[in-house]
């Protein structure tokens, strides 16, 4: 998805027209109509008031793929064959942490599903949570931001295996985008 698509779905997300966004961010119309259709970028000021604004990273804005490389393990594991010790709070910690105790951090994160404005409101309409539990049942592994010889891995433990994921971009571990979900460092670390 390229820049001026991933602006027009913000703003519209967020209940915006374009004489509405363009209104807050003292610009012109035919400017937000220019940086939409990708014929034109915004300069950095503009470009952290309209993050801002929609209430999305810079880095999704701007990033014209995942941040995702081609690098990715995928080990079997047997998750009942760990024990958790230290700082490790369950048995998915402490598979991460054997796996990757070397590292530099490991960073618990709390995983949340970018909604769609059609989203929250069957969310608001079904139960605030609804949405985000369904999300959860659907994948309840955990994530974890590694930060190892210069590289930031992000790694799933799920029941059966460690899929770690190379990031081609470096991520602020207290809040990022990936996918259709937000991640946030949980209030402790394991490194």
């Amino acid at each position: 998805m390229t820049f001026g698509e991933k602006l027009k779905e913000a703003r519209k997300e967020a209940g915006l027209s374009q004489e509405q966004f363009a209104e807050k961010l003292s610009v012109s119309r035919s400017a937000v109509a220019k940086w939409e259709s990708d014929k034109g970028m915004p300069d950095v000021n503009n470009l952290k008031a309209m993050a801002q604004l929609l209430d999305v990273s810079v880095d999704h804005l701007l990033a014209e793929d995942e941040k995702l490389s081609f690098n990715e393990t995928k080990e079997a594991i047997d998750l009942d064959s760990f024990e958790v010790t230290g700082k490790c709070r369950d048995k998915r910690d402490a598979a991460c942490f054997s796996r990757f105790g070397g590292a530099e951090a490991i960073y618990p994160l709390i995983r949340r599903k970018r909604m769609s404005k059609a989203e929250w409101l069957a969310d608001l309409v079904a139960g605030p949570g609804i949405i985000q539990g369904a999300d959860y049942l659907g994948d309840p592994s955990a994530y974890y931001l590694v930060e190892t010889g210069g590289r930031q891995l992000l790694v799933n433990v799920s029941a059966d295996f460690i899929t770690s994921r190379e990031l081609a971009n470096r991520v602020d571990p207290k809040k990022f985008d990936f996918g259709n979900h937000t991640f946030r460092k949980a209030t402790y670390q394991l490194i």
